[in-house]
């Protein structure tokens, strides 16, 4: 599905800002199921806002708990822009 993905010795000196746990690149199946939830105009990210732009790409937290969106091959990591997975 994704054509975009970020460099990996740059996913290997992220972390995620709030826990420091470590990053990996989301999956097609992850991706999949957070543009569905995007397509129907219930998925708000953690600042509360509706995400209406269609994922790419994004970074997994260690738990799975968090996606952090990345944006033309960058990665936003904000806490307020990263989606709750699950």
């Amino acid at each position: 599905m994704s054509d975009i993905s970020v460099n990996a010795e740059l996913i290997n000196i992220l972390a995620c800002p709030e826990t420091k746990q470590a990053l990996s690149q989301a999956s097609d199946d992850i991706l999949s199921q957070v543009n569905a939830r995007i397509e129907t105009g219930s998925l708000r990210n953690r600042g509360g806002e509706i995400i209406s732009t269609h994922l790419d790409a994004g970074l997994v937290r260690e738990d799975g708990k968090l996606l952090y969106p990345v944006d033309n091959g960058i990665p936003v990591m904000l806490i307020e822009e990263s989606i709750e997975l699950g």
